[in-house]
């Protein structure tokens, strides 16, 4: 019974998250980075932007009422030697149980510090955050101004309720959605060749491109 029900959270939070379209998607994440980066006082710090190797933003709603589940989507980007890539699109769920009430939308940036991090996200599989690549809590404020050498080869942020943190996010799995890679693109793609540089960005990409970039 537990499973059932469970089951049937997770299914309706994954509804309820398709239904948005991949432009949609896009359109969420440049707002996303965006404010993260002008946050008063302890938005996403330049410092570890400025060497990132990729990005992945993800908004996850978290609902239920006794079972609980939460289910998310977003898009990985990366830098090429031509500029940013075209996104590859991500999602995550899973499911709980406990006494919980409500729902909560959270967004999370995630830090790509190296290039294996990257590599990981391209491979088109799913991503355990802390086995496949070593994750930790972004550092903000003077600690990130400090951190010329990451520690990690991932840092994950999130803002929920108005509030910006450095999360861990130990243990989160975060798939390649093929599916809406072909349909972004228009043709079948892989995750590997978006995130190389090897597939041209559509124009609808070009404002995300722009704001992980500093513009």
């Amino acid at each position: 019974m537990k499973t059932l029900f469970s089951t049937l959270v997770v299914f309706c939070l994954t509804v309820a998250a398709v239904s948005a379209t991949e432009q949609d998607i896009v359109d969420r994440s440049t707002t996303t980075v965006r404010e993260f980066r002008h946050m008063p006082e302890k938005g996403l710090p330049r410092n570890i932007i400025r060497h990132a190797k990729g990005l992945a933003i993800i908004s996850v709603v978290k609902a239920g009422f006794i079972f609980s589940g939460k289910a998310g989507e977003g898009v990985v980007v990366a830098r090429t030697e031509h500029g940013w890539s075209g996104p590859s699109f991500v999602g995550t769920g899973g499911a709980g149980w406990g006494l919980q009430i409500g729902a909560q939308v959270t967004e999370f940036v995630v830090v790509l510090n190296n290039d294996a991090a990257v590599r990981a996200f391209a491979k088109g599989g799913n991503v355990t955050l802390g086995a496949d690549a070593s994750v930790a809590a972004g550092p903000v404020g003077r600690a990130a101004e400090a951190d010329v050498t990451p520690k990690a080869a991932i840092y994950t942020y999130s803002k929920s309720k108005g509030l910006f943190v450095g999360v861990s996010l130990e243990g989160a799995v975060i798939g390649t959605r093929k599916d809406a890679n072909n349909r972004y693109y228009g043709r079948p793609v892989t995750a590997n060749d978006i995130l190389n540089g090897r597939v041209a960005a559509p124009a609808g990409s070009a404002n995300l491109r722009a704001v992980v970039g500093g513009r």
